[in-house]
């Protein structure tokens, strides 16, 4: 295993933002690397607050700091927590901050992970804050589309679905400003577009092209996201979208034998489960990508 790099130490991961190219492969090449140690994070916790469901991230996290000898703490839901009873997010985590050694954290409202890491010196990572990143699902993604294609440069991207507030696919296309020779293609509903400040951040950089056509030719990767019913400020807008693009066997006709099909998950009925079985269909590979991931990342941060 290589040695930890100083510049990961300690530091939060609010926003994929925040890191280099450099950084982003040396997490990726320790995510290779690493193996179940029960040494490693020995006597360490980890505070895991998640103010919305989840599923994968937080049982990833755990099963990441539990496969290193580390321990977790912490609640799903604000009715576990004393917020239920008027305390303010600032407050739990200057609690929590005596706890434990880092805080993973997931909640509705945008800014909110970037509120806490600005409020205790512990590492702060951001697992999802409202509709804007979700960094990890990103370091996963990558390290997904690494693995089955063998690079993360010269690629063309297909992101599908929920563009406006899918906050996975924000973290993806920020990341892509990274690496070289990277083509998006941006398939959404015209009221589901990937936001205009997104957008900024790839002009110049990372060519895209916007369409409301369900078009996955000549595609490396294809990205779906669901149309995320619980981000509409109103219910009529979503009943107009919901359903939008299926990908069903018909569908993936158009994929290319090599490309890889992907989807952060939960799906609803954006792709039907008769894909599953086709080569293309990496998701599930890309869920269990998670635990390495993370593993690699609670190592770094740590400095074990």
């Amino acid at each position: 295993m290589q040695r930890v790099h100083t510049g990961w130490l300690g530091r939060d991961v609010i926003s994929i933002r925040d890191f280099s190219r450099e950084q982003i492969e040396e997490l990726l090449r320790h995510a290779h690397q690493i193996r179940p140690d029960p040494e490693l994070l020995r006597g360490r916790v980890m505070a895991s607050l998640f103010f919305e469901p989840s599923t994968r991230t937080q049982l990833s996290f755990a099963t990441a700091m539990q496969r290193l000898g580390g321990h977790v703490i912490g609640f799903s839901g604000v009715e576990g927590s004393s917020l239920a009873k008027g305390e303010s997010l600032q407050d739990t985590a200057k609690v929590v901050e005596k706890y434990a050694d880092i805080i993973v954290i997931r909640h509705p409202l945008e800014g909110s992970a970037r509120l806490v890491a600005d409020t205790v010196s512990l590492p702060v990572i951001n697992a999802g804050d409202g509709a804007n990143q979700h960094p990890t699902q990103t370091l996963t993604d990558l390290f997904t589309i690494q693995r089955f294609h063998g690079r993360l440069d010269d690629l063309k991207i297909g992101l599908v679905g929920d563009l406006k507030y899918g906050r996975t696919v924000h973290s993806l296309a920020l990341a892509f400003t990274r690496f070289r020779k990277i083509e998006l293609r941006l398939i959404s509903p015209e009221n589901l577009r990937m936001p205009p400040a997104i957008l900024r951040e790839l002009d110049g950089i990372v060519p895209y092209v916007e369409t409301s056509e369900l078009d996955l030719r000549d595609l490396d990767v294809v990205y779906v996201t669901r149309i995320q019913k619980e981000r509409f400020p109103d219910i009529e807008e979503y009943e107009k979208v919901k359903g939008a693009y299926v990908i069903d066997l018909k569908a993936c006709e158009q994929l290319r034998r090599d490309a890889i099909l992907l989807h952060p998950l939960p799906r609803v009925d954006e792709i039907t489960p008769d894909v599953d079985a086709l080569p293309q269909a990496k998701y599930f590979e890309q869920t269990r990508n998670g635990v390495p991931v993370r593993m690699a990342l609670l190592r770094l941060l740590l400095g074990a």
